[in-house]
């Protein structure tokens, strides 16, 4: 009865505070997790697995029906994770984006959908499709170093690879020019595939080198790192011609477009297979080169 009395009392004293704002709930919630979670682990020793079905079938009956078994299995969960791994939690998040994120059992994956979610004010819908997509395993190894560190990270090292691009129309025959279709059918999607900060400028943005114009595949802005981002859409190999333009087209955005507040323009080449070889002899640090791939196969 000790146990069962304390966690109905934490139980009760949330569903009274859950009435607040939601800063106040969300840390209510999480202390209720840790706190019933705990309980449920130490009553566990003393009468087995069992006695949380039983405590499961008195809550839902004397406090509210949402207590299930499961729930509180969930909460048991929660406390042992946090316990181990998470001494600090943000009460900007919701309990619901942690049971998202306690499924991966990786404490460097966790903070990092942590620190996202708070930065980038994710949903829970979008938190559970980054998941899915492992956009975590996608980054650079020397990223989730420098992650692991908190060190402060560039442009280029944020960007997932390889990126994947929803071909939500299932085109059979990819072109480049189809390829820039099927970004422009979901533009928000790719920006956010990308990572944070990304506004759309425009596709085939145009520039003029002597009496000769050429066309920017996709022209972007990024507002937290301030610069602009030239990509260039290749449907092959990465090849060394490759490096040549989007040089070229990156110079002009530097001297025609770009202001005194804006850093340096960004590279981006997306293309079927990259060829890092190429990349570490480029002269050009800012160009980066990025696979892309549909529900993690090649388009």
């Amino acid at each position: 009865m000790q146990y069962y009395n304390e966690i109905k009392n934490q139980l009760l004293n949330n569903e009274i505070n859950r009435k607040v704002k939601n800063y106040a709930i969300n840390k209510s919630d999480l202390d209720t997790y840790y706190n019933v979670g705990k309980l449920l682990s130490d009553a566990g020793k003393h009468y087995g697995e069992g006695i949380i079905k039983e405590y499961s079938k008195r809550l839902m009956k004397e406090v509210n029906k949402r207590y299930s078994e499961r729930v509180l299995y969930r909460m048991k969960s929660f406390y042992l994770f946090s316990y181990n791994n998470l001494p600090t939690m943000s009460a900007k998040l919701s309990i619901s984006y942690y049971d998202e994120m306690l499924k991966l059992k990786d404490i460097n994956a966790i903070n990092y959908y942590i620190n996202i979610c708070i930065n980038q004010n994710l949903s829970v819908r979008q938190l559970r499709e980054k998941i899915k997509s492992k956009e975590y395993e996608r980054l650079p190894e020397e990223t989730k170093e420098k992650l692991k560190r908190n060190d402060k990270l560039e442009l280029k090292e944020t960007i997932p690879n390889p990126i994947i691009i929803n071909n939500t129309n299932n085109y059979d025959e990819i072109s480049e020019k189809v390829l820039q279709k099927i970004i422009m059918e979901d533009i928000p999607a790719f920006l956010e595939s990308l990572g944070n900060g990304y506004t759309f400028i425009k596709n085939e943005y145009k520039i003029k080198m002597d009496n000769r114009y050429n066309y920017i595949d996709l022209l972007l802005y990024n507002y937290i790192y301030h610069c602009f981002v030239v990509i260039e859409l290749k449907i092959n190999e990465l090849d060394k011609r490759d490096i040549g333009q989007i040089e070229i087209y990156m110079n002009y955005i530097n001297e025609n477009v770009k202001t005194m507040e804006d850093n340096k323009t960004i590279g981006i080449i997306l293309c079927k297979e990259d060829n890092q070889l190429i990349i570490k002899y480029a002269s050009d640090e800012r160009i980066i080169a990025i696979k892309y791939q549909k529900n993690n196969q090649s388009i």
